[in-house]
């Protein structure tokens, strides 16, 4: 989900496990010459998202961030599931909501009712997430060094 802390926290991981980090909206903009928020608003935008992924995931260890709705692709998520460790970051609606409210490049939250945009897949994705996920880490109220730990911690117990 937006706001969720999969670009920070990646940052965080992979700079304690000394593995690149790699978001895919990043990507996606790097491989396509355009901003995701324009990318978001094209038809195919989930198809050039899970042939991204697709890619990140055939070559060497990395940390990968996905956009939120990468999930939401069966073969994404198997792909993900088969290929990585997932790791599913949630957080309450009210901390998503913080985090992601006054933040302009999140082209999903450009609509007229931005929370109830953020609120209605909130729920839906969940199974989605803990579909492909090896584990899930909370970070609601949690500060980056409290989720990296936790996070480190799971891929300690494997």
């Amino acid at each position: 989900m937006p706001g969720s802390g999969k670009t920070t926290l990646g940052l965080a991981l992979a700079r304690a496990l000394a593995l690149p980090f790699v978001d895919s909206d990043r990507e996606l903009e790097r491989r396509f010459g355009a901003p995701v928020a324009s990318l978001f608003h094209g038809g195919d935008f989930r198809a050039r998202e899970a042939a991204v992924i697709d890619a990140l995931t055939r070559g060497p260890d990395l940390v990968l961030a996905t956009g939120g709705g990468a999930v939401l692709r069966d073969d994404t998520r198997a792909r993900l599931g088969r290929r990585c460790y997932v790791i599913h970051l949630a957080s309450d609606l009210d901390t998503l909501w913080r985090r992601t409210r006054a933040d302009p490049s999140r082209p999903q939250l450009d609509v007229d009712d931005p929370r109830a945009t953020l609120a209605a897949p909130h729920d839906a994705r969940d199974a989605l997430y803990r579909a492909c996920a090896h584990c899930r880490i909370d970070t609601s109220g949690q500060s980056v060094d409290q989720s990296l730990a936790a996070t480190l911690d799971a891929l300690a117990a494997g």
